[in-house]
């Protein structure tokens, strides 16, 4: 009777991370035995799905890290093999390592922010999605401007519990992303609202036509669509994954949908606090 037991105790000691791949796969009658087997066998799915998802990451990061560090080496031993160099291309060439540093430390930090956004909250704190999505956009006015966008924000009250630097980062995200990856001349359109038991924040922007079927792409690390769906080709392919991870740790759901006529919606809806949860949405 007992020798299932011993079969996923055997089992269960053998098994380590670099066969997770393995299962118990218990025959016979359908008993507390098999259920606590299949249930094993569901948590080393779960498991190796997670480690390879981490070795994935990890080759990602390497590869992408990899670029700026060699656009590095390659300015300074370009600037120290002129014979001839003088103070304004050394000063010329010490410019080009400082943007390709800012670069890197661009890269890193948004490698650090999707790590940091992935963790459980272990803080949370009343945040209004409105007065946070006010403050992104001051910053970001000149840019917008600059790039001939037409703006269009509607903004009223959405209050969230939660990690209100994460969420600053999600709303700059969004934000980034609908800016860069634009026409030019084209809409960016910004709306926070509280409705049907949620804060809603959502984002549409102009640019390129993307296919249904490279939503899902999009939303994993270091992904990105052809060259012309940006105008300058900047970013790292970290955006919308720092948005995912964000949004879930928020218990926010997230729909990304690809407008007709180019561009995309992403709306988050986020749960609204209990307090809240009856209280119409009113604009500042």
């Amino acid at each position: 009777m007992l020798r299932p037991l011993r079969t996923i105790t055997t089992a269960a000691r053998d098994i380590s991370a670099t066969d997770l791949h393995k299962r118990l796969a218990l025959d016979g009658p359908d008993d507390e035995f098999k259920e606590l087997g299949d249930t094993f066998d569901g948590l080393l799915g779960r498991l190796d799905a997670s480690f390879q998802s981490q070795r994935q990451f990890v080759a990602n990061a390497s590869h992408e890290l990899r670029t700026p560090l060699a656009r590095l080496k390659t300015l300074a031993q370009v600037a120290l093999s002129d014979p001839d160099a003088g103070v304004e291309s050394l000063r010329a060439a010490h410019e080009r390592v400082l943007v390709a540093e800012q670069q890197l430390e661009g890269l890193i930090g948004a490698l650090l922010n999707l790590a940091g956004s992935e963790r459980n909250l272990e803080h949370r704190e009343p945040v209004d999605l409105m007065a946070v999505t006010e403050a992104a956009i001051a910053a970001r006015r000149q840019e917008i401007e600059r790039r001939d966008l037409r703006l269009i924000a509607t903004l009223y009250g959405a209050r969230v519990e939660g990690n209100r630097q994460l969420l600053e980062q999600l709303v700059a995200n969004l934000l980034d992303n609908a800016i860069e990856h634009n026409a030019i001349g084209g809409r960016v359109e910004v709306r926070t609202t509280t409705t049907e038991g949620q804060s809603i924040l959502s984002v549409t922007n102009d640019g390129s036509v993307i296919a249904a079927e490279e939503l899902d792409r999009l939303q994993q690390p270091f992904q990105r669509l052809q060259a012309a769906r940006t105008s300058h080709g900047d970013g790292h392919g970290l955006g919308l994954s720092i948005v995912h991870a964000i949004a879930t740790a928020h218990g926010a759901t997230l729909a990304i949908h690809p407008q007709p006529t180019g561009g995309l919606n992403v709306a988050i809806g986020f749960p609204t606090p209990a307090s809240q949860a009856h209280v119409e949405s009113r604009p500042a």
